[in-house]
């Protein structure tokens, strides 16, 4: 999906502040609820990021994607080809896969936040899944309020209550590392559409599946 390359500092300030006043009622400066969830070190230092992995963390050969979980042409690749390179190279320990999300909008912002409220890569993958599969259904009429409900609503059936959902959707610090990890991500890797690819560090545009499975199968040997 052909998108704007990275996001200027004013827009990357507007991704971070909006993802506080989902719910209550925000400070009119930060955007973020009274008494959000401040996940800071002592020393100021933002949360880690925790990298999202599946497969083999020893293969030879590393698959990253990076995608929007807004992007309609991710939604198709998660619907097609990863089904199929999940199924011949994920699960059978060829691959070590990892995701990185980009960040274009403030609703692919907030369900990653929600994606990522567990730090658990079991959590992350199965809603990330979710996401893409009813992606049309939450992002249906572009009304942030009605985005945030349906977000919620998949949450819960992923397993999250409301307070987990309230402190996920609350947590500026977290907004902050994550849009800072994926400028820095894109910036280094040359990240500029969605789906992309590295492919033991070589980047790749999207691609059907039988180009996916020649390029492996020649990394693997």
């Amino acid at each position: 999906m052909k998108r704007r390359t990275l996001l200027a500092a004013a827009g990357g300030a507007a991704l971070i502040s909006g993802a506080g006043w989902l719910i209550g009622r925000p400070d009119p400066v930060t955007g973020l609820l009274p008494g959000a969830a401040n996940a800071q070190a002592a020393d100021g230092a933002l949360p880690q990021v925790i990298e999202m992995v599946l497969g083999n963390p020893d293969a030879a050969v590393e698959v990253i994607e990076y995608a929007s979980f807004t992007c309609p042409h991710c939604a198709s690749f998660h619907a097609d080809q990863f089904k199929q390179i999940k199924e011949n190279y994920i699960d059978t320990d060829k691959i070590r896969f990892v995701y990185r999300e980009v960040y274009f909008d403030r609703p692919g912002l907030w369900a990653s936040m929600i994606a990522r409220s567990t730090n658990n890569p079991d959590f992350f993958f199965s809603f990330a899944g979710m996401l893409y599969e009813q992606q049309r259904s939450w992002l249906a009429g572009g009304d942030p309020v009605v985005i945030v409900e349906e977000l919620r609503r998949l949450a819960k059936v992923a397993g999250l209550d409301d307070a987990a959902l309230d402190a996920a959707l609350s947590n500026g610090p977290k907004a902050e590392a994550l849009f800072t990890w994926y400028q820095a991500n894109a910036e280094r890797d040359g990240i500029s559409s969605t789906p992309s690819f590295l492919i033991d560090g070589r980047l790749y545009s999207n691609m059907a599946y039988p180009e996916f499975a020649e390029i492996l199968d020649a990394r693997i040997g």
